[in-house]
């Protein structure tokens, strides 16, 4: 036997302190009669009452309870075999970990509201594939699409700024090491969703959407920071400097995100404190999308038979109906 839902078991330990109330008000109740009338003439007095019938009215009732509480703990036993045929997108996150993602325009930085956003993202996935892209001056595949997002998430939370030494922002080159990830021959449509401030330092992003346009992967982009900038922090302390020795300030590069995202039949989004914009993604754009028939694998679905609990409930509160006649 197994039980689907074991956290209803908390609520039968209620059982226990019920069953000692109720037998401490029944002595109460006994004491307090025969203070009234003596229990000779109990039956005279009070034709019908009977302490044994009380007590069997409430020991039926906490039964009927205890099997309405093993109800909600969905018991199961018994099992049969079940094709499951899974569909899903193939989604590749591509992010950017570039120094500039330590800039605390929105806190505590850039990098690690994006990595917070994405651990929020998989939890709307059911189904669909998910994989990561670091990049910044170069780019590698850091996990590949997958369907175990406990794995992805451990991906993810290894990411840091500088995990690639070279340094830069070299968004065709991401894009085009995600489009060279996915799995050929999925009917799926494809996504990605760039999670940049939009600096690009090198390569052509515009010739990189022409490309994933003609592959059919849609892109979607999530510019992080601020219209404003912000300075970005040194190891050690102070900000980082230019070859002159002025200070660096990051501001976010719209213009360029919102054309690549549009290029390929995607849009664009600006995060903010508090709503980082992959909700947006999902909701309005992903949701949408043509799902894949994945794979197809034999699944052990378990029987329920909360109902037998269900009738031994109804079948003692009958029983104790019956009796509902003589004094309590």
């Amino acid at each position: 036997m197994r039980f689907a839902a074991p956290e209803f078991f908390k609520w039968l330990l209620l059982a226990l302190p019920l069953m000692v109330l109720l037998v401490v008000l029944h002595r109460q109740r006994k004491r307090k009669l025969a203070c009234l009338i003596s229990s000779n003439v109990w039956k005279t007095v009070i034709p019908g009452f009977s302490t044994k019938s009380a007590r069997r009215r409430t020991v039926l009732r906490v039964l009927a309870l205890l099997c309405v509480g093993l109800a909600l703990t969905r018991p199961q036993w018994g099992f049969k075999w079940e094709e499951v045929r899974h569909r899903g997108l193939d989604i590749l996150v591509v992010l950017d970990t570039s120094k500039s993602m330590l800039a605390t325009d929105i806190r505590p930085n850039r990098l690690k509201q994006a990595q917070w956003a994405v651990r929020d993202f998989i939890r709307q996935l059911k189904g669909d594939r998910i994989g990561l892209v670091a990049f910044a001056g170069s780019s590698f595949l850091q996990c590949p699409a997958t369907i175990d997002y406990a794995a992805f998430t451990m991906m993810l939370d290894d990411i840091y700024a500088g995990i690639i030494p070279r340094g830069g922002t070299a968004i065709a080159q991401a894009l085009e090491t995600a489009a060279d990830s996915f799995e050929k021959g999925s009917e799926a449509d494809k996504v990605i969703i760039l999670i940049t401030d939009g600096e690009d330092h090198e390569g052509d992003p515009e010739k990189m959407a022409e490309k994933l346009k003609s592959e059919k992967i849609r892109l979607y982009s999530i510019g992080v920071g601020t219209p404003q900038g912000e300075l970005i922090p040194a190891e050690g302390g102070g900000y980082i400097k230019d070859s002159q020795g002025r200070v660096v300030k990051s501001t976010i590069n719209e213009t360029l995100l919102e054309q690549l995202a549009r290029e390929t039949g995607g849009f664009y989004v600006r995060s903010a404190p508090g709503d980082f914009g992959l909700d947006r993604i999902y909701k309005l754009g992903i949701s949408n999308l043509q799902r894949d028939e994945q794979d197809t694998r034999l699944a052990k679905v378990y029987e329920e038979r909360f109902s037998w609990f269900v009738a031994a409930a109804l079948i003692l509160l009958f029983s104790e109906a019956l009796i509902a006649g003589k004094a309590k």
